[in-house]
This record gives C-alpha cells, sequence and structure tokens, in this order.
C-alpha cells in the first residue's frame, strides 16, 4: 500500500515557475515508477511525466518538454515535478501516481494516487 500528497501547487503569473512534490508513505516506494498527470476543468486527466524506480529514466509529454522536470529521492520518498515556463494552458489540477507496471504513460497503468494540488497560471 502506498499513501501519496502532493504538495506546492498555487497561482502564478505566465512564465514563473512552480515545483511539486508527491510524499509518499510506504516502505515500497522505490520499487514503483512514478508519474505526474494533470486534469483541467471540462478535460480529460492527461500524462504529463513520469520517471523509473531508481530514477534512470524518465518520459515526457510533448505538450511540457524542456519544461517541466520529474526527478525523484527514493531516501526522502519523494517525487518531484519543475515546472518552468509555465503557461496559462498548465493550469490543472495535478496529481501523482504510483505504478507497479513500469514506466508508462497510460493512466490505467497507475494502482495508487494522491489527492491532486491545484496549478493556475494566470496570464
Amino acid at each position: 500500500q502506498v499513501q501519496l500528497v502532493e504538495s506546492g501547487g498555487g497561482l502564478v503569473q505566465a512564465g514563473g515557475s512552480l515545483r511539486l512534490s508527491c510524499a509518499a508513505s510506504g516502505r515500497t516506494f522505490s520499487s514503483y515508477a512514478m508519474g505526474w498527470f494533470r486534469q483541467a476543468p471540462g478535460k480529460e486527466r492527461e500524462f504529463v511525466a513520469a520517471i523509473s524506480w531508481r530514477g534512470g529514466s524518465t518520459t515526457y509529454a510533448d505538450s511540457v518538454k524542456g519544461r517541466f522536470t520529474i526527478s525523484r529521492d527514493n531516501a526522502k520518498n519523494t517525487v518531484y515535478l519543475q515546472m518552468n515556463s509555465l503557461k496559462p494552458e498548465d493550469t490543472a489540477v495535478y496529481y501523482c501516481a504510483a505504478s507497479g507496471l513500469g514506466l508508462s504513460y497510460n493512466q490505467y497503468d497507475y494502482k495508487y494516487w494522491g489527492q491532486g494540488t491545484q496549478v493556475t497560471v494566470s496570464s
């Protein structure tokens, strides 16, 4: 069982930065690939970024490539999403999730989910 709690969301102007954190409970955190997803009002939840269990592999949605960076610290049971050059279209609730199936774009491969943190980017 893994419990996930996101933090770090907020209101920021376009072009600004935010760093999201996702703290995990459970001794098996390091055995899970971790992902970030987001859901804007009226839209489907979409993949943002993912990182392998050891942190050696990462993948990103094309819409955030070059602006967002995912990382993890297994000693702290935490995964991060550094978001730079934010755009109004990045406004969404951001969720972290844990997958026992390895690096994946597919939300259905993720077993555990946090409650989400709101990110609002003003123009």
